[in-house]
């Protein structure tokens, strides 16, 4: 049975329509509202506040804490520095990734971890007679994200910190009637965002301060309806939906890569040892099966399917998470791939997807054929195929010029 996080009495107050999801044994909105568009728009317009509670979160302490992460990252986390932070992922020995997240340097000896699959045990596994200590803080510490180009000045509104000058990636130390919580310009919406940090007991205050500031700058809540067609717009992977996890795949054939999945400018080959280093070492030099791309699926081809059956061209309502084929331009009956998530764009005006296929086709601009079904028959439309990230605006990255 899921719990609420210990913003659940506000988040309550707000989910209208009762739409609620299980997310990692907690309570979490699906959609606050009939409809999510509103929801989304905020992301791209405003600002949309987010209970991101239910990640999974570890605080790594210990002299040896930044040396423990790099042998387990594929990125050099050693390297990061004071209130820095990193988006990574993780593998195994065969360098096949185990999940994905974020790693924050907080202090000297002290890292903040959040990550989409429970990972105490298998980050435990591997401290030895490292001084090293792992803290799951999963159910002491809670988080909000807020997410669009209004979200900057609504944290500078209710906090002292300087967010001006805080870059992509890096984070602050701020306080709220007196309590103490800390901002990562981090985020799943491809957008410029913040998420923020904090013990339990200080979650109403949080809120309740990001809410009121709010007020004049349009902030709305969103849920992970919402979420999910923002992430794909910004070519986000997610796990268990894009790619699973080795831990969990049944066979070989369901485990990826770091390279196959779009992430390989997240491997620092040339360093010390770090789990998966010999395979990925040999699968850069040899190259990838598969990629990880983009789709722009042909709308005027899906009208005139529809057309056939005197029906307007339906989408789903939000993004979906199906496994759907994709087949050789010249040979529908080839399958190259499978697209893992789609979305109508509303920033783009495309029909989109993000799709897994064999590496010899994941050049921008070529042409595949995508399946659908209209009235109970399958068919194919023509997409092309582009890199994942449809949305990218300048504001994610940028800071307010002097």
């Amino acid at each position: 049975m899921p719990i609420g996080t210990p913003f659940h009495e506000r988040t309550e107050e707000h989910c209208k329509n009762k739409d609620w999801k299980d997310w990692a044994g907690f309570f979490t909105a699906n959609s606050y509202n009939v409809v999510n568009d509103f929801e989304y728009f905020a992301f791209r317009h405003s600002a949309g506040l987010i209970d991101i509670t239910p990640l999974f979160k570890y605080k790594i302490t210990g002299a040896d804490s930044g040396s423990f992460l790099s042998r387990l990252m594929t990125k050099d986390i050693s390297k990061l520095r004071l209130n820095q932070a990193t988006y990574c992922c993780w593998c195994d020995n065969r360098g096949m990734v185990v999940d994905d997240g974020t790693v924050m340097r907080l202090e000297e000896n002290e890292y903040f971890v959040t990550a989409a699959d429970p990972s105490y045990s298998w980050f435990n596994r591997f401290v030895k007679t490292s001084d090293v200590t792992i803290e799951d803080v999963t159910e002491t510490m809670c988080g909000l994200a807020i997410q669009g180009p209004t979200s900057r000045d609504i944290l500078k509104k209710m906090c002292d910190a300087d967010l001006d000058n805080l870059k992509f990636f890096w984070t602050t130390k701020a306080k709220v009637d007196g309590a103490d919580f800390f901002i990562s310009r981090t985020g799943y919406t491809g957008d410029l965002g913040y998420e923020v940090w904090t013990e339990n007991e200080n979650a109403i205050k949080l809120f309740d301060a990001i809410w009121a500031a709010g007020k004049g700058y349009n902030i709305r809540m969103a849920g992970i309806a919402a979420l999910d067609v923002a992430r794909i717009e910004a070519g986000l992977v997610m796990n268990g939906v894009d790619y699973h996890s080795s831990l969990h795949a049944l066979t070989p054939a369901q485990m990826s890569t770091p390279y196959e999945l779009g992430l390989g400018w997240t491997v620092n080959l040339e360093r010390d040892s770090f789990m998966g280093q010999k395979a990925l070492k040999k699968e850069k030099k040899e190259g990838s099966k598969w990629a990880t791309v983009g789709l722009d699926i042909n709308w005027p081809e899906l009208e005139e399917i529809f057309n056939e059956h005197n029906l307007a061209p339906h989408t789903a309502a939000g993004a979906w998470r199906d496994s759907i084929p994709v087949y050789h331009r010249d040979d529908v009956t080839r399958q190259i791939g499978y697209a893992t998530s789609g979305t109508w764009s509303p920033a783009v005006k495309k029909n989109i997807a993000m799709a897994t296929i064999e590496a010899a086709y994941a050049k921008p601009g070529t042409k595949v054929n995508f399946e659908v079904t209209v009235e109970h028959q399958r068919r194919t439309v023509s997409a092309i195929v582009e890199k994942p990230q449809f949305f990218n605006p300048e504001r994610k990255r940028s800071n307010p010029k002097k």
